[in-house]
């Protein structure tokens, strides 16, 4: 076991994620989609940027995540590999690009890998999606899993509301979460599902298990930056603890830049040539 901690690592792997559940040190994950906040996100020492399909709807306004494109993944998680040198980079394979068959899933991993330099990618699914897994694992691309709420699927279940409340449900999630450690994923992500059956997922398979909306007793946490730093407002659910109102210091940065042009104050005098 490392005795390292995550801090001093040059570059996080699927290796140390592994060494930092069984020491239990708590995985820290933020999304990123930009070269510029990826930098940001990455010198402060996240483990693992999730360049997620909610691109769709923090950068591009759709409502759900589904219009996002793989052309347009693959342009988002380019831009943040080029900022990063830390964080484990990890990339949503997006909606219709490895539901359909494990040839096209295999493909869509492919194109990623190479295309933009990430580092992993993240399917949402559990025994309907084993095929797709284990034929981008067959290559060498590690994937990580996505259970519970699955906004891919979100027209399936018509609501974003909390999953695997009723045993049925929580029995097949602990099922799928095995069956995805046991096709070879390095970790999975929980989203919105109740906290006494995170912790025994987490507690069952072996592989680190990321928690949103899944309570504390799992070996990390993911959220989505542009949530977290207040930058959109409109989205604030239970489980989300809003570190910053960057909406409000940006509207007052641009109200005062305006107010400046305006009375001609910017620029002075020091800052004209």
């Amino acid at each position: 076991m490392s005795v390292h901690s995550s801090a001093s690592i040059k570059r996080i792997t699927t290796h140390i994620l592994q060494e930092m559940k069984q020491r239990g040190e708590k995985i820290s994950m933020l999304t990123a989609y930009d070269y510029s906040m990826a930098k940001i996100v990455d010198s402060a020492g996240i483990d693992i940027i999730l360049v997620g399909d909610s691109a769709s709807n923090v950068m591009a306004g759709h409502e759900t995540t589904l219009p996002i494109t793989l052309d347009q993944m693959i342009y988002h998680a380019s831009s943040v590999v080029r900022a990063v040198k830390r964080s484990f980079i990890v990339v949503d394979i997006p909606f219709g690009s490895y539901q359909g068959n494990s040839s096209e899933a295999l493909r869509s991993a492919i194109r990623i890998m190479k295309e933009s330099g990430a580092h992993a990618v993240k399917v949402e699914g559990g025994a309907e999606i084993k095929e797709s897994v284990v034929r981008i694992l067959s290559a060498g691309v590690p994937v990580m899993g996505h259970l519970g709420l699955t906004p891919q699927s979100i027209y399936k279940f018509g609501t974003y509301t909390v999953r695997a409340k009723e045993d049925a449900e929580a029995a097949k999630l602990l099922e799928d979460a095995k069956i995805l450690e046991e096709c070879g994923c390095f970790a999975i992500v929980l989203e919105k599902i109740p906290a006494a059956l995170a912790k025994k997922v987490a507690e069952t398979v072996s592989i680190p298990v990321i928690g949103i909306g899944a309570g504390g007793d799992v070996d990390g946490q993911v959220l989505v930056m542009h949530d977290m730093l207040g930058i959109t407002q409109e989205f604030k659910p239970r489980f989300l603890r809003q570190y910053a109102d960057l909406q409000q210091v940006m509207t007052d940065a641009f109200k005062n830049y305006i107010q400046d042009v305006k009375s001609q104050d910017f620029p002075n005098e020091s800052e004209s040539y």
